[in-house]
């Protein structure tokens, strides 16, 4: 294929994924009603009342349910776009390998939505609701910003949560391998740690329920890595050894 044809083909792919992402946000906007009356019924704002400070605020909090549930629908349409896109540069066994990760980004991101709502976010939620009562101010909260506040959150580590399956694909792909890796462990390490801390409340447990998962997650990244690139070079020596005298 001409530079050209490669441009062709990449731009297919991005509509394709534009296409995912608007019947995602028709369909986000048809379950964000019923998704929006089960986040209120949760922990720990049931029975909160919130408030709409503009006409819009409605209409803003339906777009947003629907960009996240886009998001959804999207993250494993793109995985699979890209494994299409790269697909004629792997051989046959890369490409099972690679296409094995399509579904786990789903499941990742699922996995680190979980983890961001029901353990990230209510240690924010309570630490800025009792800096509020501290300061004796009156709890009328919009529906905006809770999502927004909500939203800030829970997208950045539910996205960090892909981080072992960018890191295989990459791997399998031959971009980066455990050792790259390891030399890159304090930047990496630096750089959760400050997402830790930008995403929770500023004291030394919060941070760390988050930024020691996000650790953790790397490291996972970092073994996987390494059971890829064993694999490469056992498939390398083989062919060596059957082909090297030839």
């Amino acid at each position: 294929m001409t530079l050209f044809d490669h441009i062709g083909e990449l731009r297919r792919r991005i509509i394709f994924i534009l296409v995912i992402l608007v019947i995602g946000m028709v369909i986000g906007l048809i379950l964000a009603n019923p998704v929006y009356k089960f986040m209120l019924d949760q922990e720990p704002v049931k029975g909160m009342k919130f408030y709409a400070f503009s006409l819009w605020d409605g209409i803003g909090m339906y777009m947003k349910f629907a960009l996240v549930i886009a998001l959804i629908f999207a993250l494993p349409a793109t995985a699979y776009q890209l494994w299409a896109f790269v697909r004629p540069a792997l051989g046959r066994k890369e490409q099972r390998a690679a296409l094995m990760f399509v579904p786990f980004v789903l499941i990742m991101f699922l996995i680190g939505l979980g983890f961001s709502y029901y353990v990230v976010f209510p240690m924010a939620f309570n630490f800025t609701t009792d800096v509020a009562k501290h300061l004796n101010l009156e709890e009328n909260y919009g529906i905006i910003q809770y999502f927004t506040f909500l939203f800030n959150i829970v997208i950045p580590i539910s996205l960090l949560f892909e981080l072992p399956i960018v890191i295989m694909f990459l791997t399998q792909l031959r971009i980066v391998n455990p050792k790259r890796l390891k030399k890159m462990r304090r930047l990496a390490y630096f750089l959760l740690i400050i997402v830790g801390i930008v995403v929770t409340p500023p004291d030394f447990i919060s941070d760390s329920l988050v930024a020691v998962p996000l650790i953790l997650l790397y490291e996972v990244s970092v073994m996987l890595s390494s059971v890829v690139y064993g694999k490469q070079l056992k498939a390398a020596q083989a062919w060596e050894e059957e082909f090297g005298d030839k």
